[in-house]
């Protein structure tokens, strides 16, 4: 996206957001590099500049398996990095689609870990454009138990989606309270598609992989279309019930999806300046949200979601609060572990903000992956007119992040840099019982389903 005055739609807003607590103060953008004292500088494996840009980044979570995946844009690719010494991390697979030079499109998108019995899987989604091979193709299934020998990694299916050609954009993996894995998907259409990967690697007929799909219900006629972009899947144990929460093209909005192939909606977050809707993150009991919108001069946005959850109303439209790293730019995702949000904040780098006081966001450290603005990165390509690669876009930078909850390390892609391991002093792992909420978050339990979930029916 390029540098555009799109302030408007915040002049409403602005009114309602309480002023940004730093809590330290931040260098002007010709003076960044470092961190803050309270963010520990692991390791950092740097991409060959011009080779291939990182997309996204996914940790695998059990103490035996200390396996990164870090996805790239331009050579359609995915690493393994074992981070068993994680001062030296250490690849240990690649793989490239079959032909890349043939390929046109964003490539490798999303990856996204699962675990069913005792087998470990890696679902790594693409996007090739109309007219380049493999149009049609969502995602890759991988069996990465055998990591990290490599030889032993093998392709156990494809999941396409020739409805809607352009691949998944955006993949969520959910252990259900059902107790079966389920993976959400993204596609140019207005329905997020839900996977069964129970019946994906074992093998059962393409007809019942895909069964359910969740509508859009606030579609941005304008563009034509009302499709998702991301979302966040998560049990709640007051209600229950396993809910979705997807972020898209028109706003926000929440279902309740029990029944996978029967979702209900429950409520929705539309409103003015809200249409370019992007990630969309619940607290770990469901009363509040950060939200961001995929737009320059945007804060992430703090949400007190019972209004909704209770049905006092159906649809919300005013936050309780703003959080931003710089005004001038946007952050893009971020992963939630109550109090902490941890953010992926494009070329503002990593940064982390607790919300003790859901109202009042507080900086708590930072670390800026790029030791200058990207756009005066030299040796990275790009030109004032080719969107994300833009020399003059705020869209490039961090772009993925991820927290390892067993032990509190932090793995963060940035588009231009690489791979970055962090910690932050005084986070050593995250357990949502130590901070009086269910310990629940876009980690799943594969072995034991939900916590607060009843034991599944049927022996799953």
């Amino acid at each position: 996206m390029r540098r555009t005055p799109i302030v408007l739609a915040l002049l409403g807003l602005a009114a309602a957001l309480p002023a940004q607590d730093p809590g330290m103060t931040l260098p002007h953008f010709n003076q960044k590099h470092g961190g803050s004292k309270s963010v520990e500088l692991v390791a950092h494996v740097v991409n060959n500049p011009g080779a291939w840009k990182a997309s996204d980044i996914e940790m695998e979570q059990d103490a035996n398996r200390p396996y990164v995946y870090i996805c790239g844009f331009t050579h359609f690719n995915v690493q393994a990095y074992d981070v068993r010494n994680e001062k030296h991390p250490k690849e240990v697979w690649s793989w490239t689609i079959e032909n890349p030079e043939l390929h046109r499109g964003i490539g490798a998108m999303d990856g996204k870990y699962f675990k069913i019995g005792s087998h470990y899987y890696y679902a790594q989604s693409y996007q090739f454009m109309q007219g380049s091979p493999d149009a049609d193709l969502g995602a890759v299934i991988f069996d990465v138990t055998g990591l990290p020998d490599s030889s032993k990694v093998k392709v156990v299916a494809r999941l396409k989606y020739p409805a809607a050609p352009g691949g998944f954009h955006n993949t969520f993996a959910y252990k259900h309270s059902d107790g079966h894995v389920y993976y959400f998907a993204t596609v140019n259409e207005n329905d997020a598609l839900v996977y069964d990967m129970d019946k994906v690697v074992s093998g059962a007929p393409e007809s019942e992989w895909l069964v359910g799909k969740v509508p859009n219900p606030t579609p941005f006629k304008q563009m034509g279309t009302g499709s998702y972009h991301d979302f966040y899947v998560g049990y709640d144990p007051a209600t229950h019930e396993d809910k979705f929460y997807g972020a898209g093209l028109g706003g926000y909005s929440v279902w309740n999806v029990t029944d996978i192939k029967n979702p209900k909606q429950i409520f929705t977050i539309t409103g003015l300046g809200l249409d370019i809707a992007h990630t969309f993150t619940p607290s770990p009991d469901g009363k509040y949200a950060v939200t961001e919108t995929e737009y320059e001069y945007t804060p992430l946005r703090i949400w007190d979601l019972q209004p909704g959850q209770t049905g006092k109303t159906q649809n919300l439209d005013v936050p309780i609060a703003g959080w931003t790293a710089d005004w001038r730019d946007l952050s893009h995702n971020h992963e939630v572990r109550w109090p902490y949000v941890f953010v992926s904040a494009y070329e503002d780098g990593f940064f982390v903000f607790d919300l003790k006081n859901p109202s009042k966001p507080h900086t708590d450290g930072w670390w800026y992956t790029c030791t200058v603005r990207c756009e005066h990165m030299h040796g990275f390509g790009g030109t004032p007119d080719n969107g994300w690669e833009s020399t003059i876009s705020v869209e490039q930078g961090a772009f993925g992040v991820d927290v390892r909850n067993r032990d509190g390390l932090i793995a963060l892609s940035d588009m231009r840099t690489g791979l970055w391991l962090f910690r932050l002093k005084g986070f050593n792992g995250w357990n949502g019982a130590k901070y009086g909420q269910p310990n629940i978050s876009s980690v799943q339990d594969y072995d034991h389903g939900p916590a607060g979930a009843p034991a599944p029916s049927g022996g799953q």
